[in-house]
């Protein structure tokens, strides 16, 4: 994996992704499984509207793992 482009991707254009996507990907990527970091970086290709709703528990998402890697990061959050 590329990590330049992983961080690229998780700069967002919403304010709010961009609080929890980045955070969770500089302290927690590397703690994540094989599979959880494809799964991440698979989510990253999705539209930030989807992934707003999702982390806004507004919709779940469309596959069991992707939803596993979102309640990931709400969980990381801090305030």
């Amino acid at each position: 994996m590329n990590r330049f482009k992983i961080e690229w991707a998780c700069r967002r254009g919403m304010r709010e992704l961009d609080k929890m996507i980045m955070p969770f990907y500089q302290q927690h990527f590397d703690d994540l499984s094989p599979s959880q970091q494809q799964t991440f970086v698979a989510m990253l290709d999705y539209t930030d509207p989807e992934l707003f709703r999702w982390l806004m528990n507004q919709q779940p998402a469309p596959t069991a793992e992707l939803q596993a890697i979102v309640e990931l990061i709400k969980s990381k959050l801090t305030y």
